[in-house]
């Protein structure tokens, strides 16, 4: 069954751009820090990291950058499936 890469993009994109939108929304409410903390301690880690303060020209290109590598991870995934699907059918 062939992936329509495009929408494979899409997808990918959006959803990449949505949870780094969601941590945005987490600087924006001051819970990123305890975010961070709890995932890194977790995972063994020692907290030693620190949430900067809330820059609209930062969260704008953290989103844009994030659909734009879902875009280009999705547009590839479904290429490569396409591809192997062709050749081994």
């Amino acid at each position: 069954m062939a992936i329509n890469p495009m929408k494979a993009g899409l997808a990918c994109g959006v959803f990449l751009a949505l949870g780094h939108l969601c941590w945005v929304i987490l600087v924006i409410l001051g819970q990123a820090q305890k975010l961070l903390d709890h995932v890194l301690l977790l995972h063994f880690i020692t907290p030693n990291w620190h949430v900067a303060p809330f820059e609209i020209d930062i969260a704008i290109v953290l989103v844009g950058v994030s659909f734009g590598v879902g875009l280009l991870a999705g547009l590839a995934f479904a290429m490569i499936w396409n591809e192997i699907n062709v050749r081994m059918p």
